[in-house]
């Protein structure tokens, strides 16, 4: 491990974390940023084209355009949508394995956890089977088909998905999706060289990936993993540092493909399992959670509670984590697994296993998840991890930070939990909507990034100004990493709530950020939405509901934006995505969109001013319902 890093590390709102990671003798992102702090102006702006090797060119006020013609506004818009693209290309994976494997359990007739969501799948796709098992398929067969279609074939399932005025709106503005694989492609190809110019043509792309990213990647990947691995259920569970146990082999994991371990997971509590893990000298095995898998297997926390020990943070806490020395092995599916994590594992003897060869780490063991081998692969999995065990426990130092995080953050909220906890019906919080006790909703999801002040610096800052606002708020994404350890999603949080939201708190015993889970429970969040706009007989835009992405990271995050703003959501971003170098850009996200989807691009780096921009639109929403 290199000793010549700068000790300094950025500023982190976990307080706790921030001076541990200052303490450790490994170099960790939160030191890195400090020699990252130079940004290069071009690529901020996104005016830097190197699509040809005529280039690099990069757009000044005395070279306008680049050698072959392209301004400023069109690099923006071809490097935007190519963003776009990627993100979406992301969770179209997600969905893409999440169906295939849910085909493979029904055709095997294996155990379907959630019946709820089955039936609710059934009911919106008019299946007309009473056998679980062929619905089950049928299901993964229609999401299937649906992904591969050409582009020019529009996607089945969305009319049946979408909210009525939101779907009659896309379909006014020709942004219905074709198969969901070929957007992506069609997106691309758009992007290259001398091919499209047209940079309001780019952003109608950019919207129309945002329905099939929000619709099949959030939502429908959401459905589909409460039918394989159960519904979520709301309960008191501990988070941060102190849920990892050193009594235990103690296995990472991080990506977002919960479905992917959910054998391994069901077979490290049988007991012949459990025998050899005593056999080592350890009690048994646990799953620590890690980036928004970690989210998404607390949010199904009650039915794991013999092998999930807890959720420890997000993307930017998990060098932490490892560097604990109570980590044995990382398990990797997807994305958010920083490629700092590698040396850090070197450093401590933790062994890497990626499961998806889209994640596969440099100095990991690839081992891509087989259905039909999932037994063997489970054995040799587990022997692996118990031969790290041996290896390294009783050689590595340990580290730990028992007091950080907290005991009883609030979690396994849910579109049916929550529903299910206000009695089966929306009314409850519509009439605390109208009545004014609850002034608004902000979904605050998506990242955590080391920009905005730093590591979630900004997300707790402007949720911390919402709530004291009146604005009750939920939370997806490594964003709730970052909200629940400082402790804003515990019931006494409701002591920093505006009185009439801490009213409603303390009468419900409920804190007033509530934990939706991983930035996949985006699309949990849009079901919330679509109902509540049916109870009340209104379309999206009219709700007194905004979103906020304040430290917003990757391409992925971009393809949720585009979902937001497909859906007509007012969204604010605490840093711009890479488009203000061209003037057409700004007025398509922060004016024409009003007018197209009803949604709007709000860019604010102050939690406070931020806050008061997003309370404005509540109230102004509130009144043309005249509430």
């Amino acid at each position: 491990m290199n000793s010549n890093f700068s000790c300094k590390t950025c500023a982190s709102a976990d307080k706790n974390l921030e001076t541990f990671i200052a303490d450790l003798s490994v170099e960790t992102s939160h030191h890195r940023m400090e020699g990252q702090n130079v940004k290069c102006g071009f690529g901020l702006q996104g005016i830097c084209c190197r699509l040809c090797s005529n280039g690099p060119c990069r757009i000044t006020p005395d070279g306008p355009k680049g050698v072959c013609g392209a301004t400023a506004d069109t690099i923006v818009a071809r490097n935007f949508l190519r963003a776009v693209s990627a993100g979406s290309g992301c969770y179209i994976h997600i969905v893409e394995n999440t169906a295939r494997l849910l085909k493979k359990t029904a055709a095997s007739k294996g155990l379907l956890k959630g019946k709820i969501a089955l039936a609710k799948l059934v009911e919106i796709f008019e299946i007309d089977e009473t056998d679980e098992h062929i619905c089950a398929e049928k299901i993964a067969d229609l999401v299937l088909a649906d992904l591969y279609k050409p582009d020019y074939e529009k996607m089945e399932l969305v009319e049946k998905m979408a909210y009525k005025p939101r779907f009659e709106r896309w379909k006014e503005l020709g942004i219905l999706p074709g198969g969901a694989k070929s957007e992506v492609f069609a997106g691309v190809v758009k992007t290259s060289t001398n091919l499209n110019s047209d940079p309001v043509d780019m952003y109608l792309n950019c919207l129309k990936l945002g329905i099939s990213t929000g619709l099949y990647g959030l939502t429908l990947t959401n459905l589909l993993n409460d039918v394989i691995l159960g519904e979520p259920s709301i309960r008191l569970a501990p988070v941060g540092l102190r849920v990892i146990d050193t009594d235990y082999i103690n296995i990472m994991i991080t990506g977002h493909q919960h479905s992917l371990f959910s054998y391994l997971q069901d077979h490290l509590i049988d007991e012949a399992v459990i025998e050899k893990a005593k056999a080592v000298g350890a009690k048994g095995f646990k799953l620590v959670g890690c980036t928004c898998v970690g989210q998404d297997l607390q949010l199904r926390g009650e039915h794991y509670q013999e092998v999930f020990n807890g959720h420890a943070g997000n993307n930017f806490t998990s060098e932490a984590i490892l560097a604990t020395g109570a980590i044995d092995a990382v398990l990797s599916e997807f994305n958010c697994t920083l490629p700092g994590i590698e040396p850090i594992c070197d450093e401590f003897k933790i062994k890497q296993i990626c499961l998806d060869d889209v994640s596969k780490k440099a100095n990991a063991e690839m081992k891509p998840f087989i259905f039909e081998e999932r037994e063997s692969q489970a054995d040799e999995i587990i022997n692996e991890v118990i031969e790290a065990y041996q290896a390294r426990r009783g050689n590595v130092p340990l580290n730990m930070d028992p007091e950080h995080g907290n005991d009883d953050t609030l979690t396994g909220v849910s579109e049916g939990s929550l529903k299910s906890f206000l009695g089966g019906t929306w009314k409850p919080l519509i009439d605390l909507l109208v009545s004014g006790d609850i002034k608004g909703i902000a979904g605050v999801v998506g990242c955590s990034s080391l920009t905005a002040g730093g590591h979630d610096v900004l997300t707790v800052g402007l949720v911390k100004e919402l709530i004291a606002k009146d604005i009750l708020v939920l939370s997806a994404g490594c964003s709730s990493g970052g909200l629940e350890n400082v402790g804003l999603m515990s019931p006494s949080a409701a002591a920093l709530a505006g009185p009439k939201l801490r009213a409603v708190c303390e009468s419900l015993g409920i804190p007033p950020v509530l934990n939706f889970g991983p930035c996949l429970a985006i699309g949990r969040l849009e079901l919330v939405a679509t109902e509540l706009a049916e109870a009340i007989g209104v379309d999206l835009p009219q709700l007194p509901l905004v979103l906020s992405a304040p430290q917003w990271l990757e391409e992925q995050a971009l393809a949720d934006g585009a979902f937001g703003l497909a859906l007509g959501l007012p969204l604010h971003l605490g840093l711009p995505p890479f488009v203000t170098g061209s003037p057409v850009a700004v007025q398509v996200f922060t004016q024409d969109m009003l007018n197209l989807t009803g949604g709007q691009l709000i860019i604010d780096d102050n939690a406070k001013s931020a806050a008061e921009t997003l309370d404005g639109i509540i109230e102004k929403k509130r009144k043309e319902l005249n509430i």
